[in-house]
């Protein structure tokens, strides 16, 4: 378990932004029940003993997941938890009959998403110790999909549904299925000291494994995040709010994301008050980018859509260290549609707004600071801000200076 421990050496954090109340880390206290889950320890499943303890220690619980390994073989829905805390000492090991996930994940309610654990509740606390481990067996999905994007049915690790004045601390994830984690319709969550490790150990891409999407949900920290993986390392979407993530550091996948959104035609959806700060990313496509579908729908979701319509607006992205980035430090594009179809990078009347980027050292193999492509159909971007900006190009070590830009209306601290 030591290989997936909390580095010591992340940053700690004075400060937050006043529209975010910081969820604290919590200690476990007295409970009126608690539930040690026992495991078979042969491979069998293990779901029945976990659905059994979560049942029972529902209200005013205590529920302790040994250091010991679990074999998930089967679906868990434990949400409308109240006043528990969760202790994972252990290891839980997903099956990787994909064939039957395939038939019993659970959907999501949003882009034919599946998952195969929903967790929530009012007050609750997962605690994994820096040992407690999530492993998706994940290996033998990416072998499956051999890269295909939002391959039907596809299941995430966790989506944490519903939670409210909860923390998850201290908990490590390895070869997630498809996105780790989704965090949907929820309010005021600590997440800390967070481990991902998602890569594939063969030629088949480690497709669609973000680190963690938001939706639906506002007030949540992330804080002190590795992530190391073949996609966004953390990606908020529709209406996620009051959002911040610091002292983290992101490796290899394509950095952090707002979006894809403007998915669903006529759907008016936000990302609104958002905090990034302090972030190391190694290797990644972007440090940040934005993606929004085009104003033209193009079948369905999940890989089809958009006509979707709403804003991106009061985003600050500031501290951030960038080491051997792959392109572009920032890119914002309108032009997302479905697989293999040119989109209208014009046609979008989802508005991008009062991004600021600030304080950006490092290298990138792009020749641009920020490529930008916005729609001219939502009156281009505005209120987009860079200052602060020190980079070079990897290659060369010279200085990076120049943006390209594309209906980018009053641009602050730089020239197109």
């Amino acid at each position: 378990m030591a290989l997936f421990r909390m580095l010591a050496s992340f940053a700690s954090v004075v400060f937050f932004v006043s529209t975010v109340q910081a969820t604290t880390a919590h200690a476990p206290r007295g409970k009126a029940n608690t539930c040690v889950i026992e495991a078979n320890g042969n491979g069998s499943d293990d779901a029945p003993a976990i659905r059994a303890a979560f049942s029972k220690c529902k209200r005013d619980g205590h529920i302790i997941f040994e250091d010991k390994k679990y074999y998930v073989n089967s679906p868990l829905n434990t949400t409308d938890l109240s006043n528990v805390d969760i202790d994972l000492h252990g290891y839980l090991l997903w099956s990787n009959d994909t064939s039957y996930w395939l038939k019993n994940s659970m959907p999501i309610g949003y882009q034919n998403q599946s998952t195969v654990w929903f967790l929530g509740g009012h007050n609750l606390h997962v605690n994994g110790f820096g040992m407690g481990t999530f492993d998706g067996n994940g290996q033998a999905w990416y072998d499956i999909v051999k890269g295909v994007s939002n391959y039907p049915d596809r299941p995430m690790g966790l989506t944490i549904q519903g939670a409210v004045d909860s923390s998850f601390v201290g908990l490590n994830f390895v070869q997630s299925q498809m996105w780790t984690m989704t965090i949907m319709h929820s309010d005021n969550v600590l997440m800390e000291d967070i481990y991902v490790n998602s890569t594939s150990h063969n030629g088949n891409p480690a497709r669609n494994t973000d680190g963690a999407d938001t939706m639906f949900s506002n007030n949540i920290v992330m804080r002190r995040w590795r992530v190391d993986n073949g996609d966004d390392a953390i990606s908020l979407k529709a209406n996620s709010t009051n959002i911040v993530v610091e002292d983290s550091i992101f490796m290899t996948g394509q950095g952090f994301a707002l979006g894809s959104i403007g998915q669903y035609v006529g759907k008016f959806e936000t990302i609104e008050n958002v905090t990034v700060r302090n972030i190391t990313t190694i290797g990644t496509k972007y440090a940040a980018y934005v993606k929004t579908w085009t104003g033209n729908q193009v079948d369905y979701p999940p890989n089809g859509g958009g006509g979707g319509l709403g804003f991106i607006r009061n985003v600050s992205i500031q501290d951030l260290k960038l080491k051997g980035v792959r392109d572009v430090a920032v890119n914002i594009g309108q032009c997302t549609s479905f697989s293999g179809a040119k989109g209208d990078c014009n046609s979008s009347l989802f508005h991008v707004g009062d991004i600021k980027f600030t304080n950006f050292t490092g290298d990138i193999a792009g020749k641009y600071i920020g490529s930008m492509q916005c729609s001219s159909a939502a009156g281009g971007c505005s209120g987009i801000e860079f200052g602060d900006i020190d980079l070079i190009k990897t290659a060369t070590s010279t200085v990076v200076d120049d943006y390209k830009c594309s209906n980018v209306q009053g641009p602050i601290g730089f020239e197109c």
